[in-house]
């Protein structure tokens, strides 16, 4: 059942004012993701509050909390967005159905991701970091390259010894290289890359502890100590490079928000100091 199909069986059950909000949901969904508060509030004929009230009484925080899971409700009857563009789209259609389908990929994850996985990887980056001469090694290749470099830049700016590698040759030596006091974070969409699976192993054999985000029973899903799974609606052959990296730059966030939380205030301040001193060395007054 999708939300629309909810807020209809629940019709009666809603108070004057969130009925008339909810009517509106349900004479032009696409529109209400689009406007905000005061539009919709004037258009239902009641108060910017109820608007607020309605969203809560179906269990969401508030209006922005509501329209992401409108979004990702109106885009599962097109599960593979980027297959209906088309030649005569115009900017303002495009817009709708990639941000659409990325808004889908993320509230999905958001709604079904385990935490367990984040948390014992968490766990092991935090430990790495802690531990005398440990340090992260994050791996991608192509888009997932540039990820790498995002969650080796996030890191390194929290005071850690950090290296990300996109090139196959190098992730192999550099795995060789690896030791018990360290740990490798691969970020891969399909998870059947054969230079990162050799790499995986590597770091094993090395002692070093090994985190993948990638699609579940992938074969370096299969591979690694914890696996975190970044699955999403699209086929690996027809794929968004860009739905994908975004995917994996929110979980690389969660992470590194993790981390930070368990090393305390030592790393809060240390980031503050970098920060302090890039803002007086960049930046014109």
């Amino acid at each position: 059942m999708n939300l629309l199909d909810r807020i209809r069986m629940e019709l009666d059950q809603f108070s004057g004012a969130e009925q008339a909000v909810a009517q509106l949901v349900l004479k032009d969904p696409t529109g209400f993701k689009k406007m905000p508060v005061t539009e919709l509030a004037k258009r239902a004929g009641v108060s910017s509050p109820s608007v607020v009230r309605f969203c809560r009484s179906l269990g969401y925080e508030g209006l922005s909390d509501f329209k992401l899971k409108l979004a990702a409700s109106l885009n599962q009857g097109v599960p593979f967005v980027h297959q209906s563009v088309q030649a005569s789209d115009t900017g303002e259609t495009l817009i709708q159905k990639v941000l659409d389908n990325a808004i889908h990929t993320l509230t999905t994850f958001r709604n079904t991701a385990p935490a367990k996985p984040m948390d014992k990887a968490a766990h092991l980056m935090a430990k790495t970091i802690i531990a005398k001469g440990g340090q992260l090694a994050f791996y991608g290749v192509g888009n997932s390259g540039f990820v790498a470099l995002d969650a080796e830049h996030k890191f390194f700016r929290m005071g850690c010894s950090a290296h990300a590698y996109s090139d196959g040759h190098l992730q192999i030596m550099a795995a060789s290289m690896l030791k018990k006091t360290d740990c490798l974070l691969i970020i891969s969409n399909s998870g059947r890359s054969q230079d990162l699976l050799d790499a995986t192993r590597i770091a094993k054999q090395a002692g070093a502890s090994t985190i993948a985000i990638t699609a579940s029973g992938s074969p370096l899903a299969e591979e690694v100590h914890v696996h975190i799974p970044a699955d999403h609606g699209e086929y690996y052959e027809q794929y968004s490079p860009m739905v994908s990296r975004l995917l994996h730059l929110c979980i690389v966030d969660v992470l590194a928000t993790q981390v930070a939380i368990q090393l305390g205030d030592s790393v809060q301040k240390n980031m503050a100091r970098l920060k302090k001193n890039l803002i007086d060395s960049r930046y014109v007054k």
